[in-house]
C-alpha cells in the first residue's frame, strides 16, 4: 500500500497545480487530481506556493479545512470508485451522486463516512471496516 508522507502529498498537489497551469502533460493520477483542483479554486493560492505549503505542516489555526487532506480524500474516493474497492463503493457513490445531482457534493458526503471509518480504525487499532463505510454511503444515498 502506498502511504506518502505529508510533505510528499503537498509536493504532489503543488506540482500538479503548477503543471496544469503551465499546460504540461499530466500522468493519469495527476489528471484526476487536477480536475479536483479545478473544483476548488479557493485552494489555488496555497497550491501555487510550494515553499509555504511545505512550511505550513502544523494544525490549521483558523479552523479552515486542510486543502491537502480534502483533495487527498477526493482523490482516494475517485480511486476507490475506479476499482470498486471496497466492493460496492462505486454503486453507492453513483447512487449518492444521482440523489444529490452532484458528484462533488456526493464526494463531500462520502468524506464524512471515510473519515469516520478511518477514525474508528485508528481508535480501535483494527483494520478499516469497509462494510460499515459502504453502509454509511448507502444510507446517505437512500435518505429522503
Amino acid at each position: 500500500m502506498f502511504e506518502p508522507s505529508q510533505l510528499e502529498v503537498r509536493q504532489f498537489f503543488c506540482s500538479v497545480y503548477a503543471k496544469s497551469k503551465a499546460q504540461q502533460p499530466l500522468e493519469a493520477i495527476e489528471t484526476i487530481a487536477s480536475l479536483w483542483l479545478d473544483e476548488h479554486p479557493q485552494y489555488h493560492a496555497e497550491m501555487a506556493d510550494l515553499a509555504a505549503a511545505l512550511r505550513a505542516t502544523g494544525p490549521d489555526e483558523d479552523g479552515r479545512t486542510n486543502p491537502f487532506l480534502h483533495l487527498s480524500m477526493h482523490l482516494s474516493i475517485s480511486e476507490q470508485c475506479s476499482i470498486d474497492q471496497p466492493r460496492g463503493i462505486r454503486q453507492a457513490v453513483e447512487l449518492l451522486t444521482h440523489r444529490l445531482d452532484s458528484l462533488h457534493e456526493a464526494h463531500h458526503e462520502v468524506m464524512e463516512c471515510l473519515g469516520n471509518m478511518l477514525w474508528e480504525s485508528q481508535r480501535s487499532g483494527k483494520r478499516p471496516d469497509g462494510e460499515a463505510y459502504i453502509a454509511c454511503v448507502q444510507r446517505r444515498a437512500t435518505r429522503d
